[in-house]
């Protein structure tokens, strides 16, 4: 089995969504998988363990669920006004509020921004993907602060839609 046909069944695994293929012909053995296995118990005990982060009020991040605990209850929807909506991480990385160290923010507190305007990247796996709004208004609250993890589903910004 040469480079070639290994291309080949690794372009086969993209088109048809496969993330595992074992073939076995006479002495040659060939494993591929996409990704990576996570250990679900390993992560949540690493968690446990983990110093608990100091956040001030103002960029508290939301409660994130964990596999076989009872989804959390946020607390600030109760309080925010109709009008008020999050735009929350579509993915899990690291929060940047600017494309560079030295270019100014995407947003800040009283931008007015629309749908497509883009609000932060979101690195993840090294690449950076540009985060946009999806909704129209101004923004009230930025409630991360640069350079920090974020998960799938956490609030980055509240916005004042109407």
């Amino acid at each position: 089995m040469d480079f070639r046909e290994i291309k080949r069944i690794v372009e086969l695994m993209d088109q048809h969504g496969l993330s595992a293929f074992k073939l076995e012909q006479g002495e040659t053995k060939l494993e591929l998988k996409k990704g990576g296995d996570l250990d679900a118990k390993a992560v949540q005990s690493w968690l446990a363990s983990a110093p608990a982060p100091q956040y001030s009020p103002a960029y508290a991040p939301a409660p994130v669920a964990v596999a076989g605990a009872p989804a959390p209850v946020p607390a600030a929807d109760a309080g925010m006004p109709a009008n008020v909506k999050e735009i929350t991480s579509p993915m899990v990385g690291t929060f940047y509020s600017a494309s560079s160290p030295d270019s100014e923010a995407f947003v800040k507190i009283g931008t007015k921004i629309g749908a497509d305007s883009t609000v932060c990247i979101i690195e993840a796996m090294k690449v950076m993907n540009e985060i946009k709004a999806e909704i129209s208004g101004e923004i009230v609250e930025i409630l991360i602060e640069n350079g920090t993890a974020v998960q799938y589903g956490e609030p980055l910004f509240r916005v004042k839609t109407a």
